[in-house]
């Protein structure tokens, strides 16, 4: 369990309102974006140009943008009628829910943390690994659960240096590995690659529908993990969808311990055509003792029910979010 700072964006109509969520962090350490500055960026120029009706000519800032362009298309999806899984041509009605569990402790503790998402259904487990914590981890886990359908993370931990340590995995029969190296080193991965046969999966590195289309032409990675903020919005989420199906590269949707704001979204954007592996849909539970919404519950199965309400599909509780909050201001146009 855990606390999370984060900004949700309202829009506010004569038709109703719309919300979306940041899901940048509070320090900027997994991106250049973090909280106070997107926070800034949505007061001074995100939000006030999109009232006046023109573009922001704000550069980068993909965190910050998502939140906005999500909280308007749900206040418009919400006056039409319509959700946003229907809006993203969602085939699913449940998305298969995988779990990421970090660098715990000791290994009695990561081995408990998987039996309790074994005994959740979970459909796939993902273990961060890290240089001097990552091959014995993994033969641990492996031996323990061998049918466990696993993968591993690496949030670009290794370099160029330690290609050969990393085609070790093989002897584990992993899903895939993701993000091995830098962001910014795709032949890197490529080279991996060719080594290796587990598959790569590139996360950080894929920052919009360009940077797909390089990656899969360079043979940089077999499997994407898109997250929605960091590719700047549904627009780009949908392109990379599309580059990926015509590609033949499946996909999975990943999370950043959004609230049920941003959780909702991604539960829509997993149940695409294109998004064939479980992604980092886990309960609430597993990251808040309370979310901003309704919780959301894995299923027996092992899955979870995308929403099909009115655009996101989600509201936060009045009471919670009040309690909750602890900074507000309002852009008002003219």
């Amino acid at each position: 369990m855990r606390e999370k700072e984060a900004i949700l964006v309202r829009a506010l109509g004569p038709e109703g309102e719309g919300w979306g969520e940041c899901v940048a962090a509070q320090e900027p350490r997994y991106s250049a974006e973090w909280n106070d500055g997107a926070w800034l960026v949505l007061r001074d120029h995100l939000a006030p140009a999109a009232l006046a009706g023109h573009a922001s000519g704000v550069r980068g800032h993909p965190m910050a943008r998502t939140a906005l362009d999500v909280a308007l298309l749900d206040l418009r999806l919400r006056a039409e009628g319509r959700s946003l899984a229907e809006e993203l041509g969602a085939i699913r009605d449940r998305v298969p829910s995988g779990v990421s569990l970090g660098l715990e402790g000791s290994l009695d503790d990561l081995l408990a943390e998987v039996e309790q998402a074994v005994g959740a259904r979970y459909r796939r487990v993902k273990l961060k690994i890290e240089p001097g914590r990552d091959l014995d981890v993994v033969r641990t886990v492996r031996e323990t659960f061998p049918d466990l359908p696993l993968s591993v993370d690496a949030n670009a931990a290794y370099t160029p240096a330690d290609l050969d340590h990393l085609t070790r995995l093989d002897a584990f029969g992993l899903a895939y590995i993701e993000q091995p190296l830098p962001e910014d080193d795709l032949l890197g991965h490529a080279s991996l690659q060719e080594r290796i046969q587990t598959p790569v999966c590139l996360d950080e590195s894929i920052t919009s529908p360009t940077r797909a289309m390089e990656a899969i032409r360079a043979d940089a990675c077999r499997i994407i993990n898109v997250k929605v903020g960091r590719v700047g919005g549904l627009d780009p989420s949908r392109a990379i969808h599309d580059i990926a199906v015509a590609e033949g590269v499946p996909l999975w949707c990943g999370g950043m311990l959004e609230t049920g704001i941003g959780r909702a979204v991604n539960l829509a954007v997993a149940a695409m055509p294109g998004f064939t592996l479980p992604g980092d849909t886990s309960a609430s539970e597993r990251y808040f003792p309370q979310d901003l919404t309704e919780p959301f519950v894995l299923d027996p199965d092992g899955t979870m029910p995308v929403p099909r309400g009115p655009g996101i599909g989600v509201d936060p509780d009045p009471e919670r979010l009040a309690e909750a909050t602890v900074d507000r201001t309002t852009i008002r146009s003219g």
